[in-house]
C-alpha cells in the first residue's frame, strides 16, 4: 500500500541529499560542496556528529584521518569547513527525520511536527547502525546497557552508569568504552569475549591490560543476577565449538553489564528504495550492493558509513568522501576527479590492510555475489 502525501508541503529541491550527519554523512556533504554541488544534509538529532559526539579517545593514523584529535572535536572541524566552503550551497536540517523514500526519488521528512517533501537529484544514505543485543536470562534488568548507551551517559551527559562493570565484547568498541569507564572512575571487573582471541586493535588492548583489567577470551555470559536491577553476572568458559564448559562458571559482583557485541546496519530506507542487498556477516548483516563509487543498484542512490558495512569511523569518513565525490561527479562537478579518487582509495586501502582489516576485506568480496531486492 502506498502512503499518501496529500496536504504535505514541498520543502525544496536540492542536487544532493545526505541522510545522516555522522562521520560519513558530514564527510560526504563536505566533499560534494567542495566539488561545487548544492547539498541538503538531514539528521534526526539536534547536533551533528553521530557517534563522534561521544568518542573522547584520540584517533590515530595520518593527519588526513584526524590523528591525535579526539572524536568529539572532529565534528566541529567538519561543520566549520562546511559552513565556510559551502556558503549558500549547504543546507543543514537538524531535528529532522526522514520518514520515507518514494518511487519518484523524493524523501518525505518531518521537522517541527510538519511533514514536508524534499526532491534531490542524488541521495547519499549515511544512516549508521544500531547496537546488537545478546540473549541471556536477565538481559532485561535495569543495568544492562549497550556500549553506545554507556558512552552517551558518560561522555554526553556526564553520568556514571554504575560502579562496577562487566564488559561483553573485546572488539574496538568494548576495549575503548572499558578504558573510558576507567577514566570516569568506574571499575571494570573484566572484559569477556566469546572468540578465542581479541577482536580489537592491540593498541587498545594494551591500554586495558596496563590498567589491570582482565580480558577473558573464549568466555560468555550465562545470566544476569538481581531482583530489581543487576547485582551480579555469571560467566563461563567456551570450548572450541562455542559450547559452555560445565564447571567453569563463576559469579562476578557487578551492577552494570555492558554489551559491545556488534552493530547492525540501519538499512530501512535502503530497503524501501529497493536497492539490491546482500547478507554479509562480516559487515554486520544485510548491506546494499555498491560499486567502487559507493553507488548502489539504483544509480541515483549512494551509501557511506555503517549502513554500507560496519567499519571504524576513519573508514566511514573516507567512504563518505568517495560517495560525495561521485554523487557530485554524476551531476557534472568533476574537479580533480582522478587525483581525489586515487587519494581517497589509497587511504581506504591503508586502513583495511593487514590482519585488522581481514574481516572487512572478506566481507567486501561477498558483495559481488547475488543480492536480494524488495
Amino acid at each position: 500500500m502506498r502512503c499518501s502525501r496529500e496536504g504535505v508541503s514541498l520543502l525544496r529541491k536540492t542536487e544532493i541529499a545526505v541522510v545522516g550527519g555522522g562521520p560519513a554523512g558530514l564527510s560526504a556533504a563536505l566533499t560534494a560542496v567542495r566539488q561545487g554541488a548544492n547539498v541538503t544534509l538531514v539528521d534526526r538529532d539536534p547536533i551533528l556528529g553521530g557517534q563522534l559526539v561521544k568518542q573522547t579517545h584520540m584517533f590515530f593514523g595520518s593527519k588526513r584521518q584526524y590523528a591525535a584529535i579526539r572524536g568529539i572535536d572532529i565534528p566541529a572541524e567538519l561543520i566549520a569547513a562546511l559552513e565556510k566552503e559551502g556558503g549558500d550551497r549547504i543546507n543543514m536540517l537538524l531535528d529532522t527525520t526522514v520518514l520515507g523514500y518514494y518511487d519518484d526519488g523524493s524523501l518525505l521528512i518531518e521537522k517541527d511536527e510538519q511533514a514536508r517533501v524534499l526532491y534531490p537529484e542524488r541521495v547519499i544514505f549515511a544512516t549508521g547502525a544500531a547496537e546488537k543485543m545478546l540473549p541471556f536470562p536477565g538481559n532485561d534488568l535495569p543495568g544492562v546497557y549497550g556500549a553506545g548507551a554507556v558512552q552517551t551517559l558518560m561522555n554526553v551527559y556526564g553520568i556514571k552508569p554504575g560502579n562496577r562493570v562487566l564488559m561483553i565484547g573485546a572488539g574496538n568498541i568494548g576495549l575503548i568504552v572499558s578504558y573510558q569507564l576507567v577514566q570516569a572512575g568506574v571499575e571494570v571487573a573484566a572484559i569477556i569475549e566469546g572468540a578465542p582471541k581479541i577482536g580489537g586493535y592491540l593498541v587498545h588492548a594494551s591500554k586495558i591490560r596496563r590498567a589491570g583489567i582482565p580480558i577473558l577470551t573464549s568466555h560468555t555470559i550465562v545470566e544476569a543476577k538481581g531482583a530489581e536491577s543487576v547485582e551480579g553476572a555469571v560467566i563461563c568458559k567456551l570450548d572450541e565449538n562455542w559450547n559452555s564448559i560445565p564447571g567453569t562458571e563463576q559469579t562476578l559482583d557487578v551492577d552494570v553489564i555492558c554489551l559491545a557485541v556488534g552493530l547492525s546496519p540501519l538499512t530501512e530506507l535502503v530497503w524501501q528504495a529497493c536497492c539490491e542487498q546482500v547478507y554479509v556477516p562480516e559487515l554486520g548483516g544485510y548491506v546494499p550492493k555498491r560499486n567502487e563509487r559507493m553507488q548502489t543498484s539504483l544509480p541515483n542512490i549512494y551509501v557511506a558509513g555503517d549502513v554500507a558495512g560496519i567499519e571504524e569511523a576513519s573508514s566511514a569518513m573516507i567512504c563518505g568522501k568517495i560517495a560525495g565525490l561521485y554523487a557530485a561527479d554524476d551531476l557534472g562537478y568533476s574537479n580533480n576527479m582522478e587525483q581525489l579518487s586515487a587519494e581517497f582509495n589509497r587511504e581506504l586501502n591503508e586502513l583495511r590492510a593487514g590482519e585488522a582489516g581481514a574481516k572487512i576485506r572478506q566481507g567486501l568480496e561477498k558483495l559481488s555475489g547475488g543480492g536480494r531486492v524488495c
